[in-house]
């Protein structure tokens, strides 16, 4: 499925599993442009340091080290979204608005010559009630206007606000996002 929707001209596909990302890298095009987006486990970073160009998932300063010592390794710069967690569900990863504030005015991440931060990633509660998913991607782009005044004023590539998946993700557009994740509405729901 993925090389029909490359066929038609999609380049950018995202993966939730490090090492199912990899094995498709290894077989597929060389110039799609893979988005990692599940949770980020430290160990795992080193299988898609030489090959991912975004992670959207990134919720510690923890992982952005990793994430900078792998790139660096592979002689890369590795573009990442700070992933905010404005859920109410505490089965999804993120930091806190507070957390990213005070992740971002420590000023060691702006040594990491791996890594590029270029925006902001959330996901709204699995929820039926739309008011509240629309209050929940209004609260983020709303972040991520202070996030770009506040740390990358003349940073023109900080531009992501990912947000929306397949059921919500026209709310998200009308909200702001301009970077949706709809494999399911593409692909079907995963078969495991």
């Amino acid at each position: 499925m993925i090389e029909e929707a490359y066929a038609a001209g999609q380049r950018r596909f995202g993966e939730n599993y490090v090492m199912e990302m990899a094995e498709k890298a290894a077989v597929l095009p060389k110039d799609i442009e893979w988005h990692f987006t599940g949770h980020v486990q430290t160990n795992k970073i080193k299988f898609m340091a030489p090959f991912v160009h975004t992670i959207q998932s990134v919720d510690s300063f923890h992982a952005l080290s990793e994430i900078n010592k792998h790139a660096l390794r592979n002689g890369r710069i590795i573009n990442c979204l700070l992933q905010l967690h404005v859920a109410q569900e505490e089965t999804k990863y993120g930091l806190s608005p507070n957390e990213c504030l005070n992740l971002l005015r420590t000023d060691p991440w702006r040594e990491l010559e791996g890594v590029h931060i270029t925006g902001l990633m959330a996901m709204a509660t699995n929820t039926d009630d739309e008011a509240q998913i629309r209050r929940e991607f209004r609260s983020v782009r709303a972040f991520f206007e202070q996030v770009k005044e506040e740390f990358f004023p003349e940073a023109t590539d900080f531009s992501i606000l990912s947000e929306g998946m397949t059921d919500d993700y026209p709310i998200a557009i009308s909200e702001g996002a301009n970077m949706v994740r709809i494999g399911s509405a593409i692909f079907g729901p995963r078969n495991y």
